[in-house]
């Protein structure tokens, strides 16, 4: 990597005290550029090549966040404008595919342990990275709370049902996870493999009988937000629950609860008898 781009990570990551996570997007991002200084006709043709190799909007307004940031430190005038991203419906698990999943009888211990991640994933809306890095120690059984590392090194503290409790209980019990340990780790004790969890909860859900949703593992996150609006949550407790930065952010789970608003409309109408 270019000289320039490594000074500006450096001051990121010692200067500002970013994230391992975030100083990947950094070097990925700045691979695009094809050089320390573009112009704006060779930014318009990066973001041709993004979009020829099948990014998305969304993708696309990632990467350009990230290469933004640099040309800002770098004192250029140029910018990437960012795209006009489509307002789409957030994918979620319909109530029947939850209650299978729930009601799902794991057989073997890898079974067990996934089964427990899936109704952590359900009970907390935590994003499966927090999930990942929990401590056994990080939860506190009296008082049925659990303390997550979220995004930018944010701890939060969110609630968990007694439910939730009983099992992780037991998992622990039946295999002996220690304070100091990861709740959720491999067999080796190190970080469980992301893509060999969406491998298998993806196996489950069709063994259970359903296609899983597009970004299955997210989806529980999606399926928690519109399920604690649905039962009468406030979108600002929403909000500190999720860890989001913005109110906005979490204002998009609002337009999920489409089954509600046609129970409303039928109420309402003035064409309803």
């Amino acid at each position: 990597m270019k000289a320039r781009f490594e000074q500006f990570i450096r001051e990121r990551q010692y200067l500002q005290n970013v994230t391992a996570r975030t100083i990947e997007w950094y070097r990925y991002s700045l691979r695009w550029l094809p050089c320390e200084n573009p112009t704006q006709s060779q930014l318009d043709e990066m973001v041709v090549r993004m979009r020829e190799r099948g990014l998305k909007p969304t993708g696309c307004n990632c990467l350009s966040r990230a290469i933004n940031a640099y040309l800002k430190w770098s004192g250029s005038k140029q910018k990437i404008r960012p795209f006009k991203e489509p307002d789409e419906v957030l994918p979620t698990f319909t109530e029947q595919q939850v209650k299978r999943l729930i009601g799902w009888k794991p057989k073997s211990k890898y079974q067990r342990r996934l089964h427990l991640l899936i109704l952590f994933l359900f009970d907390t809306g935590c994003r499966i990275s927090e999930a990942l890095a929990l401590h056994v120690a990080e939860i506190d059984f009296d008082n049925l709370l659990v303390t997550l590392d979220g995004k930018g090194r944010k701890q939060r503290i969110v609630p968990i049902s007694l439910e939730l409790r009983k099992a992780i209980v037991r998992f622990c019990t039946d295999r002996a996870r220690k304070p100091d340990l990861l709740l959720f780790a491999s067999r080796v004790e190190t970080t469980w493999v992301r893509r060999n969890i969406l491998r298998d909860v993806k196996r489950v859900c069709r063994s259970l009988g359903f296609e899983p949703p597009v970004r299955t593992l997210h989806s529980f996150r999606h399926t928690f937000a519109v399920n604690y609006l649905r039962r009468g949550g406030s979108v600002f407790h929403l909000q500190k629950v999720l860890g989001h930065s913005t109110l906005e952010m979490t204002r998009r789970y609002a337009n999920l609860v489409t089954a509600d608003l046609q129970a409303v409309h039928e109420r309402v109408s003035l064409l309803s008898r």
